[in-house]
């Protein structure tokens, strides 16, 4: 078995994928969550003993340290789509990996892996983009031998993206589309994981920042038109005006400052900082190293997202998407 890796932000959406991922390269795996009683199920990802479930919280620095104890490696997967109570994106994508990456420099951890996202820069019209590019020259500052990888959209079984989608489809007769005319490059859960299984067996890697894509880029309307059809649910889409979209994004910056609070309220379905971030396109840049610089080939969604997706259709996976349009939803 391999050495101790320390993968914070463990059971969320790319984190649990990560974990199973290092668990079949042979890494021994702590995972550092806030809520340990939550991350449980993630042991049986591995043999016996191959995976144990810590405290941390990324704002503790004590909390930190004794999570990287005999560490040979340690993975920062945090993330938060949005600002909430004390879970706030400084914290989260800034001053959480700086304080992950100071202590494993005073603790001589050789190898750190931080997950930041395309678009991660001071000038960003987001305020998570921008505390992520604070993230990345922290980590950078503190650890220069750092691999940051960079993900377009992530897609997968419970990402928030296709899911969203499909659920504002099921409620509403018409389908508003946000940014129309953006580009994103979807890329799997699965695939990000084994990017960061490939950035740690790579030394290669060392000290590089990698984009992370799928096979192809789509714009919004694209992927709501892609959606719709595999839902089974048409929809006349549209574009939302200015003002509208940011009545929109005000009610979920609302309902996700009560969440502070209320955490049993439901998430928001947009905030204005994710509609600042539907003005940017989300595609790898050219000539920047990608995901198959790191032996990963990237899977397309097409495949995938049927696999999830079928909750939403009328009947569920029983449904007959080639019926009249007429017996629909």
């Amino acid at each position: 078995m391999r050495g101790l890796v320390t993968v914070f932000g463990g059971s969320g959406f790319i984190g649990s994928q990560t974990v199973r991922a290092l668990a079949k390269q042979g890494w021994r795996i702590r995972v550092a969550v806030r809520r340990p009683w939550q991350a449980y199920r993630l042991r049986m990802l591995g043999d016996v003993g191959q995976i144990e479930i810590v405290q941390a919280n990324v704002r503790v620095a004590e909390t930190v340290e004794r999570a990287l104890e005999g560490a040979e490696a340690v993975v920062y997967a945090v993330g938060a789509a949005f600002e909430s109570g004390k879970q706030s994106f400084s914290i989260v994508h800034a001053e959480g990996p700086a304080l992950a990456a100071e202590a494993a420099a005073r603790l001589g951890v050789s190898q750190f892996v931080f997950i930041s996202g395309i678009g991660a820069a001071a000038a960003s019209p987001s305020k998570a983009a921008r505390a992520k590019a604070e993230g990345e020259a922290a980590v950078r500052a503190a650890m220069p031998a750092a691999v940051i990888l960079r993900p377009s959209v992530v897609f997968g079984p419970e990402d928030d993206f296709f899911n969203k989608l499909a659920q504002m489809a099921v409620m509403v007769p018409v389908m508003p589309v946000l940014g129309a005319a953006t580009r994103v490059q979807p890329v799997l859960v699965a695939d990000v994981a084994r990017a960061v299984s490939g950035a740690l067996a790579d030394p290669a890697a060392a000290g590089r920042t990698f984009e992370l894509g799928g096979p192809s880029i789509y714009t919004l309307r694209q992927i709501t038109e892609i959606t719709l059809a595999e839902i089974g649910r048409p929809r006349p889409l549209v574009s939302l005006p200015s003002g509208a979209a940011s009545l929109l994004g005000f009610g979920g910056d609302v309902l996700a400052f009560l969440r502070g609070s209320l955490p049993m309220l439901p998430p928001p379905p947009i905030t204005t900082d994710q509609l600042a971030l539907l003005t940017v396109d989300n595609v790898v840049a050219d000539g920047a190293a990608g995901i198959a610089d790191l032996g990963v080939t990237p899977t397309a969604l097409e495949p995938i997202i049927p696999t999830y997706l079928y909750r939403y259709r009328k009947g569920g996976q029983y449904a007959d998407l080639d019926a009249p349009e007429a017996l629909r939803a």
